[in-house]
């Protein structure tokens, strides 16, 4: 298979009626909408609640009052145009405002719009502050995705950051492994770069998104080899999304799947409240049990994932909700608190962190 066409009208999505691509309209006018005849293909259209419907195609929950644009305040991270530092030894370069397709929950909708430059196709003043800020260690590459650019413009900034001796793992998030695999397996370019700049003392992290088992295909598959063949590192997050893998048994068999192909469960995440996401929202405790039930179904492969909030002070991992009580940990803390234990009272309908206070 070629490389996939992308679709960016709803109209052309022929196995949506004409009274819904009517109804959902609306919501494509409020969020960007695009996905490729690739992902399409993994649909069952027969099935109203096929979670890989839900992740791509238009709801009109989304239509809901709910959240933030920036639920994490990322604004306040930005050190210069489009790098952030929030953690002492990672820098984010934010490289694209583009992705493979369109994720319905995802957290930065806010890129996604007209009037929002975050992401930068100049990149030379994050470089400038990497190259003098010698405590940055690792350095991802986000977005949007940063696949979705061509090889020849990856290689620009991975060369650059490659002259930075004390930037030892470069980092590139991207949901592509998913959405379009080919654009891995079939660029021999891509795969030199990640021989030329992955090395034993310096490695290129993948930093996957597979949401559920289904995106994971023979060629998804054929993709995490050939990343692996070229010596880059994977590693995968999601979020526990509401009607999509909000099972023990789905996530369970996402963990076994990872595992069974060499790609190490990373994170689990709380899903934030971003503007439109209210649909796709879990309470702490129902995420907290999903989770523990998929672990128990697991190998210690599997267990290694750890179940965290991106909030605005840090990472948070959830130890436990148990008894009317959430026991957390900064697994990450903007102001150094790294390791700080805290025990706070759950309400039944606390969703994020900050319901807790």
């Amino acid at each position: 298979m070629g490389q996939p066409k992308y679709i960016t009208n709803l109209e052309k999505i022929t196995e949506l009626s004409e009274k819904e691509r009517s109804k959902l309209k609306e919501i494509t006018e409020n969020y960007v909408f695009r996905v490729n005849d690739y992902y399409l293909q993994l649909i069952d259209w027969n099935d109203l609640d096929d979670p890989i419907r839900k992740i791509v195609i238009p709801h009109e929950n989304e239509l809901n009052e709910y959240g933030s644009w920036d639920a994490s305040d990322e604004e306040s991270n930005y050190v210069v145009p489009g790098c952030q530092h929030k953690y002492t030894t990672t820098a984010l370069l934010l490289v694209s405002e583009v992705c493979g397709s369109y994720c319905r929950y995802c957290f930065r909708k806010r890129l996604f719009r007209d009037d929002v430059t975050e992401a930068m196709s100049d990149v030379a003043p994050g470089l400038a502050y990497i190259r003098q800020t010698p405590e940055i260690n690792n350095v991802l590459l986000t977005g949007g995705d940063p696949l979705i650019l061509s090889t020849k413009k990856l290689r620009t900034i991975i060369e650059q950051l490659r002259k930075i001796d004390h930037v030892k793992i470069i980092r590139i998030g991207s949901k592509l492994p998913a959405f379009n695999p080919m654009r891995i397996y079939e660029d021999e370019d891509l795969l030199q770069l990640i021989r030329e700049y992955s090395t034993p003392d310096k490695r290129i992290y993948i930093m996957a998104h597979i949401t559920h088992p289904r995106e994971i295909t023979e060629r998804t598959n054929k993709a995490f080899q050939a990343l692996y063949d070229a010596g880059a590192i994977i590693v995968n997050q999601t979020p526990i999304i509401k009607g999509i893998n909000d099972d023990p048994n789905v996530l369970a068999e996402l963990l076994d799947k990872l595992s069974w192909a060499g790609v190490t469960p990373y994170y689990f995440f709380i899903n934030r409240p971003v503007a439109g996401n209210g649909g796709f929202v879990l309470t702490l405790k129902e995420a907290y049990d999903i989770v523990e039930g998929a672990k128990a179904k697991t190998s210690g492969l599997g267990k290694r994932v750890r179940l965290v909030m991106s909030h605005v002070s840090g990472k948070i991992e959830i130890l436990a909700i148990k008894n009317g009580k959430a026991y957390l940990k900064y697994h990450q803390a903007k102001n150094g608190e790294y390791g700080k234990f805290i025990v706070l009272d759950c309400p039944d309908h606390a969703s994020w962190f900050d319901d807790l206070q």
